[in-house]
């Protein structure tokens, strides 16, 4: 049963802003984090979210509990899911649909016209599976014309390859938004939106505390899933999408200055320990860990900050 939560502000209360960060399948320490803040009556008035972070702060700006989260995370089949299997023909060796070429069921060839992403060569995988999961639990919004008109006004971020510019993304589709966040280059293919063709938006902004201080927010409560290792580094783009381009950005990220000022601009920076996960660790012992690993990153954190002048108080 879905529990819906409704952002409210008491009187004098400043505005509380969450902002989720961009990790694959790290996303699941966000859950944990979700559920203490709930435990404790901490209610957001604004979320501003990247790649995972989009989906998990999209679904609750749409009213998801954590607990329906956590239940989404654990109860995906996500090598299905992430690879776009068609789960019908996964005991067919080779066989062909809707002009669709599948082994085992996972697409290898041909075009199926369907499809709301770019056919560029930027990916492989299109992603209609997760956006048809994506439009199944957010249907409910398809005719609002902003993200302010949510239960909790949401914003999420994408890039834009041609200008080489960040987007923030606060009307269209919902699922098509989300989806657009989390186009990893090299992965999945782009969306196109508006003449722009869209990929991640951690190649730019992984942490958004500017984006939900520009919504309104008086106080940032930040979930960075970042592990710290990179170094910084300037270069373009251009060079991102180059020969050995992707794997450079994934080595050196070219957001880490931002990303440096977005975490010290957070009034309550929270980073769960998950060096030795990935973005492709969605294993149900894994998704278990992180979970539980955000959980207590954010107890430690949220223990430490009570009392301070300025948290504010239930």
């Amino acid at each position: 049963m879905v529990t819906l939560l409704f952002a409210g502000n008491a009187d004098g209360r400043p505005r509380i802003g969450l902002v989720l960060g961009g990790g694959g399948a790290r996303g699941a320490a966000e859950v944990g984090v979700l559920k203490v803040l709930e435990e404790e009556g901490i209610r957001p008035d604004y979320i501003a979210g990247t790649s995972i972070g989009a989906i998990v702060g999209g679904l609750y700006a749409c009213g998801y509990s954590a607990s329906d989260i956590e239940t989404l995370f654990r109860g995906q089949e996500w090598l299905s899911l992430i690879g776009d299997r068609n789960r019908d023909l996964k005991s067919s060796i080779l066989e062909e649909r809707d002009g669709v070429t599948y082994i085992f069921g996972f697409p290898v060839g041909g075009t199926n016209k369907r499809t709301k992403v770019e056919d560029t060569a930027l990916g492989a995988l299109k992603g209609n599976n997760i956006t048809m999961l994506l439009d199944s639990l957010t249907r409910a919004y398809d005719g609002i014309s902003t993200f302010d008109s949510l239960p909790i006004p949401f914003r999420c971020v994408a890039v834009d390859i041609k200008k080489q510019e960040e987007v923030i993304m606060d009307s269209c589709e919902l699922e098509l938004a989300m989806r657009a966040s989390m186009s990893i280059p090299g992965a999945f293919k782009p969306v196109k939106w508006k003449g722009k063709i869209l990929v991640d938006g951690g190649m730019l902004n992984n942490l958004p505390v500017d984006v939900v201080r520009e919504m309104g927010a008086d106080f940032v409560i930040a979930v960075d899933l970042d592990q710290g290792q990179h170094e910084e580094r300037d270069f373009s783009l251009k060079e991102t999408f180059g020969i050995g381009g992707i794997l450079d950005w994934l080595v050196s990220r070219p957001d880490w200055k931002k990303n440096k000022a977005n975490r010290e601009d957070a009034d309550i920076y929270i980073n769960p320990q998950l060096a030795e996960y990935d973005i492709t660790s969605f294993g149900s012992e894994s998704i278990d860990t992180m979970i539980e690993r955000g959980e207590r990153a954010a107890r430690k954190v949220l223990k430490n900050a009570k009392g301070k002048d300025g948290f504010p108080q239930r």
